[in-house]
């Protein structure tokens, strides 16, 4: 499993993370918690060291469940969550911090992220120094070790960075979703902050496994992904069968090619989700494939036949 850092602290975590959003159950169909914990368990097994969760996953259940699968090997893994943008204001992000050490089942947080920039989704809109104030009072308090935010622009990060040091910049970003690209990622590689990619496999379409008549299950949030829409689709899949080849050449799966190209980019992680310790196992396997510049060149034009077709809407879900 290749390495990386945390920014600039000392935190090492693998270059794999495990995504634990259908832990939480809620926007998911058909999650099992056991079988939920197991993944966990196959993850680490599997060189995942580090897990990415958030208060907001089913009202916390997220976090409880990695505390059920992970909490007798502490000192064997990188925890990370995040405060949800309803609960920005000081006193609420602190309270936030210790229902999810609570909930993990930890004395400390290894990375606290800021999930959405305050405002979002028509929650109030929070003085940044504010919400700053509280997270580097949270980690000179030894409650967390680093400070992160999530679909944060640019602009946002340098405002947050005038009041305290942000690590980490969690974005959606996959072969078929770029945005992050154009400002984000090479603000992160001035100032030596990492990468965490959600959704590096485009929330499954990355896989091959959703055909042209694939219908998702009821409550499932997928369905509302705006590249399985009708206008973006048919380039999806052309370019799916465009990658297989470069699949075959590694004896990798897609999703293992897709999460390779992830970790590929400078500073990068993949977080990667698992309903079961397959899923896992795959996932972390990934994490061993180093790709050629050659095979790397041609994924980034495949990848660009989708990518240029969408807009400038960050937000990947028509919601």
């Amino acid at each position: 499993m290749q390495q990386r850092k945390i920014g600039q602290t000392d935190i090492t975590i693998s270059a794999i993370i495990m995504g634990t959003w259908q832990a939480g159950k809620a926007m998911w169909t058909d999650i099992d918690d056991n079988e939920t914990q197991r993944a966990m368990r196959a993850a680490l097994d599997g060189g995942i060291t580090t897990f990415d969760t958030a208060e907001v996953y089913g009202n916390g259940h997220s976090e409880r469940i990695i505390a059920k699968a992970l909490s007798n090997v502490r000192e064997r893994v990188v925890l990370a969550t995040k405060v949800f943008s309803n609960h920005l204001k000081y006193e609420q992000i602190i309270e936030a911090c210790n229902r999810s050490l609570k909930n993990l089942n930890t004395d400390y947080i290894d990375l606290y992220q800021i999930h959405w920039p305050p405002g979002t989704f028509g929650h109030p809109v929070v003085p940044m120094e504010e919400i700053m104030r509280a997270m580097v009072d949270l980690k000179t308090q030894g409650k967390i070790r680093a400070i992160g935010v999530s679909n944060f622009n640019r602009a946002q990060m340098e405002e947050a960075s005038l009041y305290g040091p942000i690590e980490t910049l969690q974005p959606p970003y996959s072969l078929f979703w770029r945005g992050v690209e154009g400002e984000a990622a090479p603000y992160c590689r001035e100032r030596n902050m990492t990468l965490l990619a959600y959704s590096p496999m485009a929330q499954g379409l990355l896989t091959g496994k959703f055909g042209p008549d694939h219908k998702f299950a009821k409550g499932d949030h997928r369905s509302a992904n705006r590249l399985l829409q009708p206008e973006h689709f048919a380039r999806v899949q052309t370019a799916l069968q465009q990658l297989q080849p470069i699949a075959d050449k590694y004896s990798a799966t897609l999703g293992q090619l897709a999460l390779a190209w992830i970790i590929a980019q400078p500073n990068a992680c993949a977080i990667a989700g698992a309903r079961d310790s397959a899923q896992a196992t795959q996932n972390a396997a990934a994490g061993d494939i180093v790709l050629s510049e050659q095979d790397l060149a041609a994924m980034d034009r495949i990848g660009r036949t989708v990518t240029d077709h969408l807009d400038e809407n960050p937000v990947q879900w028509q919601w």
